[in-house]
């Protein structure tokens, strides 16, 4: 994976926000990174008319900083971080931060991802989610599950949290991948893109971080459909590390 060298003067990040149908929480979310200084892709994933209006407002509040990437249809959470990585690579960034619309990321974090960025910039910055109350056990309990998958198909125990989405991405890099490796576009793409690049030998390092699930936030999580989806993936990426066994050994040494 190093056929574009990043060094830290070609280090420049943008903020990558994925919505959908979050026009009550989006505002907030966005004034509270517009605090930190960087510009901000809002990426609207077939949203309703009345979150479409918002973010509409929103991009031309702020013109100067926010740019609206409008997708023709839902395609799920995966699919709008994929459109978003690829504007934000037309744009010049050179990373790209992922932050949830619904305001569950303790944002005042973003500092230490964009300084652990700005010190590894070749590695993919991953959230480690430290849980509060909010948590269900059922929740709990089903991310631990995809975790210990996680753990087997990469043969390691490197990937702290697997399905946290606050994560500061390599943009060319994780490009590049996408475009050989396309990974799923809903609940999926979260635990398959990072098992992908961990095989690829991409380092990670792992910031913790808090996370809040809000009494009235809106979760897009479909219990059946995306439960068979995470499945599916969990087994494809099974066999996939059984035909990488041997690398992914070598890569031990």
């Amino acid at each position: 994976m190093g056929e574009f060298a990043l060094t830290n003067a070609s280090f420049k990040p943008g903020i990558l926000i994925p919505v959908y149908n979050h026009e009550h929480a989006i505002e907030h979310t966005l004034a509270d990174v517009l605090e930190y200084g960087f510009n901000v892709l809002l990426v609207d994933d077939g949203s309703d008319q009345s979150c479409a209006e918002v973010l509409q407002a929103l991009a031309e509040k702020h013109t100067d900083r926010v740019t609206l990437l409008r997708l023709p249809s839902n395609g799920g959470k995966g699919a709008a971080v994929k459109a978003g990585l690829k504007k934000l690579r037309t744009m010049g960034m050179s990373h790209g931060l992922q932050v949830d619309a619904d305001g569950q990321h303790n944002l005042a974090d973003i500092p230490e991802f964009i300084d652990q960025g700005r010190a590894k910039p070749e590695a993919l910055i991953a959230g480690y989610p430290q849980y509060d109350e909010t948590i269900s056990n059922g929740r709990l309990y089903g991310r631990y599950l995809t975790h210990v998958w996680v753990w087997i198909n990469t043969l390691s125990f490197t990937i702290k949290d697997s399905m946290c989405g606050f994560r500061l991405y390599p943009v060319h890099k994780m490009v590049t991948l996408l475009e050989a490796e396309p990974c799923g576009n809903r609940m999926d793409f979260d635990p398959e893109v990072i098992v992908r690049w961990r095989w690829r030998n991409g380092h990670i390092v792992n910031v913790q971080t808090r996370v809040n699930y809000p009494a009235d936030g809106v979760s897009h999580f479909k219990l059946l459909h995306d439960n068979v989806l995470i499945s599916w993936m969990h087994t494809r990426l099974f066999f996939g590390m059984l035909i990488r066994l041997p690398r992914l050994l070598w890569q031990k040494f």
